[in-house]
């Protein structure tokens, strides 16, 4: 297959299909293997799958940055922002994590308000505490 082929899959999980797509080969267990183990419970499965998500050099770092928290942790915007070397960025941290869409391989659900409120969740607050609660975090509830 040309590498400019994109294949899709759909993987039932516990909050629902999540849509997989994979460039080139056929999707491979090399991509599917990794999430179902997460939501089976090894919740760092997905943290070497490689990710394709173009985008501008800070929103790309906020994603880059949002990958290395680690399961069972939470940030604030803010210190995503500061992590990423824009620390008067909260806003755009925020836009980075709204603009996702390779949830929960870059994991925007980690990403909490300063004062520990949820915030939102492009895939819906019920999900975001779904996937907190899954890796035991604090602020799940």
């Amino acid at each position: 297959m040309s590498a400019d082929v994109i294949t899709a899959a759909i993987l039932d999980t516990p909050i629902g299909p999540l849509s997989l797509l994979a460039h080139g080969a056929a999707l491979v267990p090399w991509l599917v293997k990794p999430l179902r183990d997460y939501f089976d419970g090894d919740l760092a499965a997905p943290d070497t799958l490689p990710v394709e998500h173009p985008a501008s050099a800070g929103r790309e770092r906020l994603w880059a940055e949002l990958r290395a928290v680690p399961a069972g942790t939470t940030i604030t915007y803010a210190s995503l922002a500061a992590r990423a070397g824009m620390p008067r960025a909260a806003r755009a941290a925020g836009s980075a994590c709204a603009a996702n869409l390779i949830a929960p391989v870059v994991p925007c659900h980690r990403v909490v308000r300063t004062g520990g409120g949820l915030g939102g969740y492009y895939y819906g607050l019920t999900r975001k505490q779904w996937l907190l609660a899954h890796e035991g975090t604090a602020a799940a509830g």
